[in-house]
């Protein structure tokens, strides 16, 4: 462990503090408050609104980066100039269209000194949602039955052998439940038009949904796993009120997954529970949730966690959490300056 005062400068993405939030600010308070040290954050945005680059009492300063369509050369070259700059010691992605370039790039800022802690290209492809069915069929867990679709007129197909409603989705965020071949085609094009193609089709599966976060050690072995049951949901589907629940078998099918894959880093399960007790993984999405910082106040601070992993620090397993542990999101008005907005929209940086 390094001595206290040792500045550790990470690197975080996800800054968007809106209502359908990125995980970014959760994973920035987990480490501000879990780590023994003095800590720097560099904030990494997309937009220049994203509330977090204003939230300076968290995040110290805040430079864009390219969108993950310009690729990861692109990525690599900005985070070259940032890095001479802050001298990085750690980068966290917190949003799943980023880490295929963040993971392509690892190994440069592994000889640049920039730890990471990430999955491979492999383990994120196989747990995508277009690949789920079938990984979900290797690995023997509960799975719905989905199609993987290019063209609205092969929805009649999808209704014919998964039944309404259909769930459609889009392949990185986005869900629609559909009762009428009217409301998928609709569904199809709104998703398709905000992340292309293909669209998945999924069997609508009746049930109480949970979540479950949860850190890997890239070695089969679980760190933590925290169950989640929403209290209340907003109308794009996410969670403004969660509880942590205490749960064997939520656990158990975490520690399954972590054996199954090798996981490394966190990850969060999205699961329905049937009337009859079975446990269907829904999707498997590649990063903290947004309601990570849960995880902290229920006795295991996953953000912390990984963060000492990545740098090589020794991380024990988890072994208890509180359940019972409430997260209610609140909306509130930050008060910033034009200059500081011009500094982000001008130079790309504040």
């Amino acid at each position: 462990m390094k001595t206290a005062d040792n500045l550790l400068t990470i690197a975080v993405t996800g800054l968007n503090a809106i209502d359908s939030p990125g995980p970014g600010i959760a994973v920035i308070r987990g480490l501000r408050e879990g780590l023994d040290r003095p800590v720097r954050i560099i904030g990494l945005s997309y937009e220049t609104l994203e509330p977090g680059i204003y939230m300076r009492e968290l995040v110290d300063k805040t430079y864009q980066v390219p969108y993950p369509a310009a690729g990861s050369a692109a990525l690599l070259n900005r985070l070259h100039y940032i890095h001479e700059k802050e001298n990085l010691q750690l980068v966290i992605p917190n949003f799943d269209a980023e880490l295929n370039n963040f993971i392509r790039i690892s190994p440069e800022l592994k000889a640049m000194r920039i730890s990471s802690f990430l999955p491979t290209a492999e383990q994120l492809g196989a747990r995508d949602k277009i690949n789920l069915y079938r990984f979900g069929k290797e690995h023997r867990f509960l799975v719905p039955r989905d199609r993987i679709i290019y063209s609205p007129a092969e929805l009649k197909e999808c209704a014919e052998t998964l039944g309404y409603p259909l769930v459609v989705k889009g392949k990185f965020y986005d869900a629609v439940l559909a009762y009428t071949m009217e409301q998928a085609e609709k569904a199809f094009y709104k998703i398709m038009a905000k992340w292309g193609l293909p669209v998945i089709v999924q069997e609508f599966i009746q049930g109480t949904e949970v979540n479950i976060a949860v850190l890997g050690d890239g070695k089969g072995n679980t760190v933590s796993a925290i169950p989640m049951r929403k209290l209340y949901i907003t109308d794009k589907g996410k969670a403004w009120a969660g509880i942590t629940l205490e749960d064997a078998s939520l656990i158990r099918l975490a520690h399954d997954f972590i054996s199954a894959t090798q996981w490394r880093g966190g990850c969060e399960l999205e699961i329905m529970r049937t009337k009859n007790e079975e446990l269907y993984i829904m999707e498997i999405n590649p990063r903290f949730p947004a309601w990570i910082y849960l995880s902290a106040a229920a006795g295991q601070n996953q953000p912390a966690a990984l963060a000492r992993m990545a740098l090589g620090e020794e991380q024990p397993v988890f072994e208890h959490y509180e359940a019972g542990k409430i997260f209610i999101r609140y909306s509130w008005d930050m008060i910033t300056d034009i200059n500081a907005f011009h500094q982000v929209s001008g130079k790309g940086e504040w």
